[in-house]
Formats: C-alpha cells, sequence, structure tokens
C-alpha cells in the first residue's frame, strides 16, 4: 500500500521519503509541537439523469499537498495544488510562522502504521464502462417510470471516487491508504389529482460500481429495487394525510433513522466541541446522559461502509470507540491536536475533506447498538404517536443540543397497531433529553445503505449511521394537523 501509494504521489515529483524528512526539519527549530505533511490524490466522476435524458457528466482530478503546524492551542497551515519540493518546503515556511520562538522539535524517524484495510484498494471509475454507467441511469429510470403510471418525473444520480492519501508526521507517522467510495441516489416525483409528492431512495460505499447490478435479496438487482422503493415511498406519501402535531410517543425505524443520533448526539461528542466547553456534553464523562437503553458506538472499522477508513487523516488507524455505554458517557472522539490537550487517546477520528483543509474530530459510522424488545411489542405499547422508518434532512445547535428533523416516511400508531401514512411530521427536541426519553430499543441493529454526508465548519465527509429500532416515550411533533 505505501509503495503504490508513494509511486503515485511522490515519484512522479521527483520525491523520495527522505525528502519529506528535510521538510519536516524545518519546524525543528521552533516552538512547535507537532507537524505533518497530507498528500492527497483524487479521481472524482458524476453522471445525472433528468427527464429520461443525461444531463451531465463531469470528471475531475485533484493533487496536492496540505502542510500543517500546531503550537499550544495555535495552528499554522498551508497547502499547494502542486506536489514539488519547493512548494513542499514554502509550505512548510509558511506554516512554521505561527510561531516566532526557538524551540527544538525532535523530529522522529518514520514507521509505517499498521492497520487493517477495510475495504479493497480498488478504482471504482473503471469498474465500469461510460455506456454501463449511462445505462444503469437509464435503467433505474425506466423501472421507476413503469412501476406506477404516477411518477410524472425521475432525477438519478450517480458518483464514483478514487482517493489516494498519505500523512507524514513529526511524531514518526508514516501512512497511507486507497479509497474508493461509490453512490447512487434516485428522486421521483409523483402524481394524483393535482397532489404531487416525492420518494427517494439510494445506496453506496466503498466498493465497486458494479455493485448496484448485483441481487438484492428481493430478488431485483439493488438498482432495481431502489428506484422501485423510491417510487414506493413516493406512493405511500401521496396517500399520507396531515400529520398531527403535539408531544407524543414515537417509533423510529432501524438504519437511516439514526442520523437523528448522529446530529443530536454524535456531533456534540466531538472532541473539539468539549475542549472549547461548547457542548451540551462536556465535562459529563462519567454520568448518565441518556437512557439506560443506549448504548452508541463510531466505528471507522465496519468493512466496506462509506463513513469507515482504514487510518484517519491523520495516519490513526480506524478503531470502535464505545462513546455512551448502557447510558453513561465514556469518553469523545479526538484527533491529536484535541487529544493531546485533553491528555486523552486518540480515537482515530482525525478527518479533513481535502489536502486544502484543516483535520478536526470528525464521525464515521455512528451507531446506536441493539436491545431486546420486538418492533410489534413496540408498536403495540403505543396508544397514539408516530412510526417513522424513513428520514430526509435536519439540523442541530450544538450548544443546547436543540434539534429539527423531518420525516421522508411516517405512519400514525393507534392502539397498538400502524394505520395510516402522515406526511410534514417534523421531529423537536434536544440531544439529551430526546435519548433520555428511549424505552425500548429492538433486537437487530441495521446501518444505513449508504447515502450519508456530515457537513461541519465549511467541510464534507462521508459516514454512516445506523440503529434498531427505537421507541421514545415522548417527542414534540410538529405537523400539518
Amino acid at each position: 500500500m505505501l509503495n503504490q501509494v508513494s509511486q503515485s504521489l511522490l515519484l512522479p515529483s521527483g520525491l523520495q521519503l527522505s525528502d519529506l524528512t528535510k521538510v519536516l526539519d524545518h519546524f525543528s527549530t521552533r516552538h512547535i509541537d507537532y507537524a505533518d505533511l497530507y498528500f492527497q490524490f483524487s479521481q472524482d466522476e458524476s453522471w445525472s439523469l433528468e427527464d429520461s435524458i443525461i444531463k451531465e457528466g463531469g470528471f475531475y482530478i485533484d493533487r496536492g499537498v496540505g502542510v500543517r503546524a500546531v503550537s499550544g492551542e495555535k495552528t499554522g497551515f498551508a497547502y499547494a495544488d502542486q506536489i514539488s519540493l519547493p512548494q513542499l518546503e514554502q509550505c512548510a515556511m509558511a506554516a512554521r510562522s505561527i510561531t516566532q520562538e526557538s524551540g527544538s522539535l525532535l523530529i522522529s524517524p518514520f514507521k509505517e502504521t499498521q492497520a487493517i484495510k477495510r475495504y479493497a484498494s480498488i478504482n471504482p471509475l473503471d469498474t465500469l464502462s461510460r455506456e454501463q454507467k449511462v445505462e444503469l441511469l437509464h435503467l433505474v429510470d425506466r423501472v421507476a417510470r413503469a412501476e406506477d403510471p404516477r411518477v410524472i418525473q425521475v432525477n438519478a444520480s450517480l458518483s464514483a471516487v478514487y482517493e489516494e492519501m498519505l500523512v507524514a508526521a513529526t511524531d514518526g507517522t508514516l501512512a497511507a491508504d486507497i479509497r474508493p467510495l461509490v453512490r447512487l441516489s434516485i428522486s421521483v416525483l409523483v402524481e394524483q389529482n393535482g397532489k404531487r409528492e416525492r420518494g427517494g431512495a439510494g445506496a453506496g460505499g466503498r466498493f465497486s460500481l458494479a455493485w448496484f447490478f448485483e441481487p438484492h435479496h428481493t430478488g431485483d438487482s439493488r438498482a432495481v429495487y431502489l428506484a422501485k422503493e423510491a417510487v414506493r415511498q413516493g406512493i405511500v406519501n401521496l396517500g399520507a394525510i396531515a400529520a398531527p402535531a403535539g408531544s407524543m410517543p414515537i417509533v423510529l425505524g432501524a438504519g437511516w433513522p439514526g442520523i437523528l443520533l448522529h446530529e443530536a448526539v454524535g456531533h456534540g461528542l466531538e472532541g473539539d466541541f468539549n475542549r472549547k466547553e461548547s457542548s451540551l456534553f462536556t465535562g459529563k464523562i462519567g454520568e448518565l446522559v441518556t437512557s439506560p437503553f443506549c448504548t452508541i458506538v463510531d466505528d471507522g472499522t465496519v468493512a466496506n461502509m462509506r463513513g469507515s477508513i482504514t487510518v484517519d487523516d491523520e495516519g490513526v488507524p480506524s478503531q470502535r470507540n464505545v462513546l455512551i455505554e448502557n447510558g453513561i458517557l465514556k469518553g469523545y472522539m479526538q484527533d491529536k491536536l484535541n487529544a493531546r490537550l485533553m491528555g486523552v487517546a486518540l480515537t482515530g477520528n482525525g478527518r479533513r475533506e481535502s489536502y486544502a483543509h484543516l483535520p478536526m474530530p470528525r464521525m464515521t459510522n455512528t451507531y446506536m447498538t441493539e436491545g431486546e424488545h420486538e418492533f410489534d411489542e413496540m408498536i403495540e405499547s403505543v396508544e397514539f404517536g408516530l412510526y417513522a422508518p424513513h428520514f430526509s434532512g435536519g439540523q442541530v445547535d450544538i450548544t443546547s443540543g436543540k434539534f429539527v428533523f423531518s420525516t421522508a416516511e411516517a405512519y400514525l400508531i393507534e392502539k397498538g397497531k400502524i394505520t395510516k401514512p402522515v406526511t410534514g411530521a417534523t421531529l423537536i427536541g434536544s440531544g439529551i433529553e430526546a435519548m433520555q426519553q428511549v424505552s425500548m430499543v429492538g433486537k437487530k441493529m441495521e446501518l444505513d445503505l449508504g447515502i450519508g454526508t456530515c457537513g461541519k465548519e465549511g467541510q464534507s465527509v462521508p459516514v454512516g449511521v445506523g440503529q434498531p429500532t427505537v421507541k421514545l416515550d415522548k417527542i414534540t411533533v410538529g405537523g400539518r394537523g
């Protein structure tokens, strides 16, 4: 892995590993705690379909290096979109200007990071021909339109990313990774008697584009299943009534509804927010912060998942980190800067969008582990409330923990039975308060299908979410009824 990435990223510029040591030596005479070099090469291809026509196709190549120096809480950073020794030295000189104080930073010899690969080192752009990629989009368009005559619009997009990264640091870190990533997204518009509703579906992960042509457990290919699922969701919403409003119990479906967990709890457990004491979870390690039924994990080691990483963007191997165990807060997600300042262990959560961005603590795949309750048991326990198997968007305020989420598919629960579909339901609450309302957790945990992208401070990274079916005894629902 290291040899392959080094030949790709360094050799074309005539660079060797010894040159990286020389560049890092620029930091040795300043009061610097840590410095690193982050090299990246990426290929990004995307296709989109509208009105049964391929409307857009793009192919992008990017290559560059980011140079970072850390002194106390201060960070100096510079980057270049060309990889060469003069550019590296220029960036190093700019980054070290964070401090003028003299010092004696020890540059440790490089030691290659040993980590278990979490996905194949393939280039997904090469796994289907251009004609096959176009046919994939036309296939989902045909299937969706044939599924129901009420479908009046189909939009679909296909993307594939190939990324190589290499990081070298003054603490001796030397790590490389090859990261594939694919995604198929489908949105349909359905209409009946003047009423219009949308349905959507998507999937992806760190594997080949050919995965979409492989069989789903329904017997269809995965692409065909997703097209039919988008239509099904749209038709359900077409027949939905206005959602009720007020405080009521809710049963959240397994898998993608874990996005609520990601937003309402996950961001608040990132190390930088807690070091700066701006999180609702600051100073609560060892305390009961959720219902005792909740065990919440961030796990970058799940094979082929969208949020998985072999090593993070600081060269630390990915880990399975238990954040909350039986309701007790156990720890936060960390990058090197915040772990050092907080005096805690690294967790493998230092992530960045690209070489032109600084790393920070970010989630990978965040999920709630399984419990002991049956799905039917949860539904039967609700006299009047909601069942929400799919979510659309949401947002959270880290400091207060308050969130707002919209459901993409939801149903009334009346006298212990799922009855009518509803539309326009939004969930409103606070992260800690909502998680303290968890009274039942299902036996089967599911991860999402691979569509999540997380934004933080202007940076986007791929993530995964998941959970079993979960019952909250009370949450505020904003509706149309």
